[in-house]
């Protein structure tokens, strides 16, 4: 345990910017940890903060990291050959093994698409392990997308809905007009056999929710990622903690049973 306290330092391989807020880190390390896991990454002055683990490799590491504060700031100025700080990985992710065999749904929403970019990763690693993947992802516009060039891959292999919430023009990208839960009311899902994993906006994650109950979904094949602040990543600032539960340690990832809904998440 003292080990995943110690910062490593790491160094970049390369920093892209995504979209206008929205960057990926790519570091020197291996990111073979459970999808929906997350690290503790820190810019010596500036400070530290969780971001979730958006690959899933040997070889790299991929942070995709929404530049909203002062160390996300600094984060979105690295080069090539910076230096960074990782501890971790930390938490809970999702319960792939559980699923082999089965199928998944994966839906996602503005920068919760980062944590399900690892999902994809496993199961492109691990593809013959599941049967039909279906993926929805949800953005304001084309210009907060994330992951451009892999969506374009993806397509090839898996069923993919895009949705985008403002008015855009067409092009060659299919997408879908309006919110994601829109889209997931109009159209018919499987139930059985199937995992719904899901990141997001709290309210996206309860919508999403109640529109998957309507449709037979129950609450233990249902799993949500988190957010709250968590400062320590070991459950002692107790600063993430929703009904009892620490987001960090018995989190980020949970069944939807464990947290239940709360509409003033």
């Amino acid at each position: 345990m003292r080990s995943k306290l110690i910062p490593k330092q790491v160094k970049v391989m390369s920093c892209v910017q995504e979209s206008d807020k929205t960057v990926t880190l790519t570091l020197n390390r291996h990111s073979k940890c459970i999808p929906g896991q997350f690290v503790q990454i820190s810019v010596l002055g500036a400070g530290e903060c969780p971001i979730s683990i958006a690959s899933y490799s040997h070889n790299h590491m991929n942070l995709t990291i929404n530049v909203v504060g002062r160390v996300t700031k600094e984060l979105s100025k690295l080069k090539k050959g910076d230096k960074v700080y990782v501890r971790g990985p930390y938490g809970r992710g999702y319960p792939l093994k559980e699923y082999e065999g089965k199928n998944l749904i994966l839906i996602g929403a503005g920068c919760g698409v980062a944590a399900l970019k690892s999902i994809i990763e496993y199961v492109e690693y691990h593809r013959k392990k599941y049967k039909d993947i279906l993926l929805f992802f949800g953005y304001r516009g084309l210009s907060d997308m994330l992951y451009k060039e892999e969506v374009e891959k993806w397509k090839k292999k898996f069923n993919i809905k895009i949705a985008l919430s403002r008015q855009e023009p067409k092009t060659c990208l299919e997408w879908r007009p309006g919110r994601i839960t829109q889209l997931l009311e109009e159209l018919k899902l499987k139930s059985e056999n199937t995992g719904v994993f899901i990141c997001g906006p709290p309210r996206m994650l309860n919508d999403t929710v109640e529109i998957l109950k309507r449709k037979d979904f129950i609450d233990n094949h249902i799993f949500v990622a988190a957010e709250r602040l968590m400062y320590c990543a070991t459950g002692a600032c107790c600063h993430c903690m929703i009904r009892e539960k620490f987001t960090c340690k018995d989190g980020p990832v949970f069944r939807y049973d464990e947290i239940g809904y709360n509409k003033n998440d």
